[in-house]
């Protein structure tokens, strides 16, 4: 018998992962300038792992990509201000796994 390597990366895994986006975002930035000027870090540009957020140096203000959101959850919880408005998408939006 010959063994193969069936090990997915993430990358693969999150490629099957399908997005039904509502054209209303779950996900607000309670308060601007707060990410501005008291979140040096800005931890959620990092710690989400479908990338939503993104730092716009021109605009001096967090972008918001939630039509990738994996609602995972994680940037409620890594946000060191708790500046984020987090809710699950309305019914039939939203993200759709494949293959668990």
């Amino acid at each position: 018998m010959r063994y193969t390597n069936t090990m997915q990366t993430l990358e693969d895994k999150l490629f099957l992962v399908r997005f039904q986006p509502d054209d209303h975002s779950h996900i607000h930035i309670n308060n601007k300038e707060l990410c501005q000027h008291d979140c040096p870090d800005k931890p959620c540009t990092y710690i989400c792992p479908a990338k939503v957020y993104e730092w716009n140096e021109e605009v001096k203000a967090i972008n918001v990509g939630y039509e990738g959101c994996l609602e995972c959850g994680t940037c409620r919880y890594g946000c060191p201000r708790d500046n984020i408005h987090w809710v699950n998408p309305r019914g039939g939006f939203g993200v759709m796994y494949k293959f668990g």
